[in-house]
């Protein structure tokens, strides 16, 4: 069985578990407190010597990191995951854009805010981080306003990067009013088959 190195409120994490779902894979889920350090301990280390959640035991001793490449790897010969090469490019062209443009901003704000509860603490960075995180959700609208999906009109693994940490944007400080094809995105993302929510262990 598949073995998952867990933190709940993670939306890194949370890709993982949504695919998993809708796949309707079993798998053990181990949950690791970031904030105490569980993480970083020599027995984890040896797992992932980055030190950071997901991390999916394939198979005993064999582990792999970083959440968009747990995307692909588990969503390979499935719908999620489109067969023809220009379209899953596509893909991994929206999870490279997730991980560059998108998740320093708006997963990093949710984190200060939400997580560590720590806003006044970061009140400078934050500010910081508001135009960056607004330019790639205005990214993301302008695509959603023609398409449904991200990739090929329908529901893929880059709209599953993309939804883990748009949908809790609000935690973040981003407001989500002024995107209205973002937000009919989100509504049928959360309407796709076996969807969980992030608080869903």
């Amino acid at each position: 069985m598949l073995r998952l190195y867990d933190f709940l409120p993670s939306g890194n994490a949370y890709k993982a578990r949504l695919i998993l779902a809708q796949l309707g894979v079993p798998f053990e889920r181990i949950e690791l407190n970031i904030l105490k350090g569980e993480t970083r301990t020599p027995a984890f280390l040896s797992k992932n010597p980055n030190g950071r959640i997901p991390v999916l035991e394939t198979e005993p001793g064999q582990f792999l990191a970083e959440s968009n490449a747990i995307l692909v790897y588990l969503s390979e010969g499935t719908e999620f995951l489109p067969s023809k090469a220009f379209e899953r490019a596509q893909v991994l062209q929206w999870l490279f854009f997730e991980q560059y443009s998108h998740e320093p901003y708006i997963a990093t704000s949710r984190y200060w805010m939400a997580i560590l509860r720590q806003a006044d603490e970061y009140r400078e960075a934050l500010q910081q981080k508001q135009q960056p995180g607004y330019a790639a959700l205005a990214v993301m609208e302008q695509h959603l306003s023609n398409h449904s999906f991200f990739v090929a009109e329908r529901y893929t693994i880059a709209d599953i990067g993309l939804f883990a940490y748009t949908h809790v944007a609000e935690e973040g400080g981003f407001a989500l009013e002024k995107f209205p094809a973002i937000q009919d995105w989100l509504a049928r993302v959360k309407a796709q088959p076996r969807y969980i929510s992030i608080t869903t262990p």
